[in-house]
């Protein structure tokens, strides 16, 4: 899968009343990946989009939708969530105990499968499936209300998930979701992430296009450092 460094801007921290309008402002800033979080209100203390929202983002974007569950018994909506337009598809690895078959379902509707981590759980918990995930993505902050501060601890699993996939010659993307913004963009970069989600720093400025354009080349400039 593609190492191409990405922002994701996550859609949870959009204006739900102008999201169409903000959609295509990122779009307009060279964004190619937008980052969906489904919160069911038991896995995590929240309750967010579903299928029908995803139904009507897919109409106006090309853009890599990236679809974030953050529900109990995932399984159960995979292929909904598919149908509605998901290009990738992760769950966590505290929420689904049959994670090879999960992932294996994802893969089996055409789309990318991720795995999540939550920050206290290790990355060890996951080296099992790496060769069935597509994606990892880490949790840079307790998963379910946004404007979180970022866990620093979070640098040290990318690292980890970087020496693992050169030491085993796999080749899943790093993604990394909480707390991102112009001072640590740079940092979690050069660690080794792929693909940087961003909420509240892209949705709660101003111009949501110079964010991305900012966040983009502040990542890319600690992508340099660590090739």
């Amino acid at each position: 899968m593609s190492h191409a460094l990405q922002i994701l801007p996550s859609l949870l921290a959009a204006d739900f009343a102008r999201l169409g309008e903000q959609i295509a402002e990122v779009e307009s800033a060279g964004t190619q990946m937008l980052h969906y979080d489904v919160m069911d209100g038991r896995f995590v203390p929240n309750i967010s989009m579903g299928v029908p929202v995803l139904e009507s983002i897919r109409k106006v974007t090309r853009c890599w939708l990236d679809v974030h569950l953050m529900i109990v018994e995932p399984e159960r909506y995979v292929e909904a969530f598919r149908a509605a337009g998901a290009d990738s598809i992760s769950v966590h690895q505290e929420a689904s105990p049959h994670l090879h078959r999960t992932l294996g379902l994802i893969r089996s509707t055409g789309a990318k499968a991720g795995v999540v981590l939550n920050p206290g759980t290790p990355v060890h918990s996951i080296e099992d499936v790496l060769d069935l995930a597509d994606f990892v993505l880490l949790m840079s902050v307790n998963p379910g209300f946004g404007g979180q501060k970022f866990l620093l601890s979070s640098l040290g699993k990318i690292r980890q998930l970087a020496q693992l996939r050169s030491q085993r010659n796999l080749n899943y993307a790093i993604e990394l979701d909480g707390g991102v913004d112009m001072t640590n963009a740079r940092e979690i970069a050069e660690a080794g992430c792929d693909w940087l989600v961003a909420g509240s720093s892209v949705f709660r400025g101003e111009s949501p296009a110079t964010s991305v354009r900012e966040l983009h080349a502040c990542a890319l400039s600690g992508r340099q450092l660590s090739a």
